[in-house]
């Protein structure tokens, strides 16, 4: 039983990854504008997954809101 669930956690923790790739990705691909649009919706609260992505490809391009 037990290796089952290593199996399961793994299949699921790769799924994970494969999922936090795509976002990643799909932010990397969003226009200049888009990407200011999305990181002044995040903005505010909390610090998020998301926001934190947004961010560091702000950074990267050398533009911020």
């Amino acid at each position: 039983m037990l290796k089952f669930r290593k199996k399961r956690a793994a299949a699921q923790a790769a799924r994970a990854l494969s999922r936090l790739d795509a976002i990643e990705a799909a932010v990397a691909a969003l226009g200049d504008e888009d990407l200011l649009d999305l990181a002044d919706i995040f903005a505010e609260g909390n610090p998020t997954p998301l926001r934190e992505i947004a961010a560091a490809e702000m950074q990267r391009r050398s533009i911020g809101l």
